[in-house]
């Protein structure tokens, strides 16, 4: 396994704490001409998150700039040379159209992998119980393709390195971006040792149009997934009358590692989506998944920040998301 990048984070933390990432450089990965995922979103969490809640309260984990050792487990090799190939020209899309090319994405994007593992490794090795990149969570990137603003699936890098890295087998992917985490689902849909559960606004209203209810998992894994489908201007009271069956789904999986990724876009005045719900899905989310983490996986959880487009909602939502992992 690659060495660790030595200068993880900016303090000395127990080993019961939680750090993140809020670097400058991790808002690279951010795509031209007024494009919808930009490198405002950092910046707005950021000033939120540090006058709401004390510096002192966390750990600042930096960025690791390279992925190279790490991308091959998810992405196909012609992939990664392609993407590599439109980083130089910098022109184009890597997509049919909502993913462009821009000079350095692959670097960008690679940084965001890179940090998104160097954050397990440290969970793994025992410095930190919990941690959350919030540029990260790219969920629909498929393993020889860019899709909706994803060009490396860190989410699949994550799962394969924990795998082959760190031999933890039974993990836990919960995905309550408003859209369905595609590149996640069907990359693993076989994978009866990769549990997911995925909240999201109905395919036949939102991009990318899949994830349907009766969509369980293929071969061993039938039974192992669980789509939940949301209506237009779904709001709190839908999800919470949800989310029980959901959590004992996860509490009967028994996970050894939990993966989260928390996008924005599920909340009410999203410029791309339609759903309804406040801050309180995601404080509540998280606060439960910690408490799962902590009765079967020794408090092991990596969450990760997808997608969010209202800059209010994206700099809210993930300051609980924060509170609830302190």
């Amino acid at each position: 396994m690659p060495a660790v990048h030595p200068h993880y984070r900016h303090t000395t933390v127990a080993a019961d704490e939680f750090a993140l990432c809020i670097e400058d450089r991790l808002a690279r990965y951010s795509f031209p001409d007024n494009h919808p995922f930009g490198s405002k979103r950092l910046f707005a969490f950021r000033e939120k998150l540090q006058t709401t809640v004390p510096e002192t309260d966390y750990a600042r984990m930096n960025c690791v700039d390279t992925a190279e050792a790490y991308l091959p487990l998810f992405h196909q090799p012609q992939y990664l040379d392609w993407v590599r190939k439109k980083s130089i020209q910098g022109v184009g899309f890597l997509d049919a159209a909502d993913t462009p090319a821009f000079p350095g994405v692959y670097e960008a994007a690679s940084r965001v992998v890179g940090t998104v593992v160097n954050s397990a490794n440290q969970i793994l090795d025992g410095h930190i119980k919990r941690a959350f990149i919030p540029i990260g969570g790219l969920h629909h990137a498929r393993r020889g393709a860019a899709s909706g603003f994803c060009v490396f699936n860190d989410c699949g890098v994550a799962i394969e390195h924990l795998r082959a890295n760190h031999g933890i087998r039974r993990i836990a992917y919960i995905d309550i971006d408003a859209h369905h985490g595609d590149g996640v689902f069907y990359e693993f849909e076989h994978d009866p040792d990769l549990l997911i559960v995925d909240f999201h606004e109905d395919g036949h209203f939102l991009y990318p149009g899949t994830g349907h209810a009766d969509e369980t998992g293929k071969g061993a894994a039938i039974g192992t997934k669980m789509n939940i489908p949301l209506p237009m201007n779904a709001d709190d009271e839908e999800f919470m009358e949800l989310w029980p069956v959901a959590e004992r789904f996860i509490d009967d999986f028994k996970p050894e590692f939990i993966l989260l990724q928390v996008g924005a876009d599920s909340m009410a005045g999203d410029p791309v989506t339609d759903m309804a719900w406040s801050t309180t899905p995601y404080a509540h989310t998280t606060e439960r998944l910690r408490q799962l983490a902590e009765t079967h996986c020794q408090g092991r959880m990596l969450v990760m920040g997808g997608g969010g487009y209202n800059l209010d909602n994206v700099a809210n939502a993930w300051t609980e998301v924060v509170k609830r992992l302190l």
